[in-house]
């Protein structure tokens, strides 16, 4: 293949760096993370095709090198659209619930009825919705209760500390008596 290059033997070795320097670059450019990778695969493949053009070929062999390039580069993309396809196509499926979360969900339940019906309805609301329909939820409940939106937030975060404190004393509770440690 040097030979091919140039019959000067350290010209030849020069001017195949020159050539792996200007492909690499244009693979580069082309936002080709693997741009080594795909050099050493275009200098095996012209390696191999060098005695059958070699006698043939008119042109400057830099340019036989590019076109092998390109070649690699659309496979390698190819490759890699069928590799992201195949990562994107099915979600990871959800965890499934433990132990502990069904424990929290209970003591969540059982705490949510020992709040005073309209504690508990305010707080069901509240949360009731996403995005701008939680908004929009969120100035109903306060118009209803005739509160300003930041007085229903006083409320709910005062329940939530009554909740918070109610799930610890029932998850301490179950350790008591299971010896099960929901901490960790």
């Amino acid at each position: 293949m040097l030979d091919w290059l140039d019959p000067d033997r350290d010209r030849a070795a020069q001017k195949y760096l020159e050539i792996c320097s200007k492909v690499t670059k244009i693979l580069v450019r082309r936002q080709c993370y693997a741009a080594e990778e795909l050099w050493d695969e275009t200098a095996n493949r012209a390696c191999h095709r060098v005695k059958d053009i070699a006698g043939s070929y008119v042109g400057d062999p830099a340019l036989y090198f590019c076109a092998v390039a390109r070649l690699v580069h659309l496979e390698w993309i190819r490759d890699e659209k069928l590799k992201r396809d195949q990562r994107v196509d099915k979600p990871p499926p959800p965890p499934e619930p433990d132990d502990d979360d069904e424990r929290i969900h209970e003591c969540l339940d059982r705490c949510l009825q020992k709040l005073n019906a309209d504690d508990h309805e305010m707080i069901l609301k509240y949360y009731e919705k996403e995005t701008r329909a939680k908004i929009e939820q969120r100035k109903e409940l306060a118009e209803k209760l005739e509160i300003t939106l930041n007085s229903l937030r006083m409320r709910v975060h005062r329940i939530n500390g009554l909740l918070q404190k109610c799930i610890v004393a029932c998850l301490d509770d179950f350790e008591a008596e299971t010896g099960h440690d929901l901490a960790g």
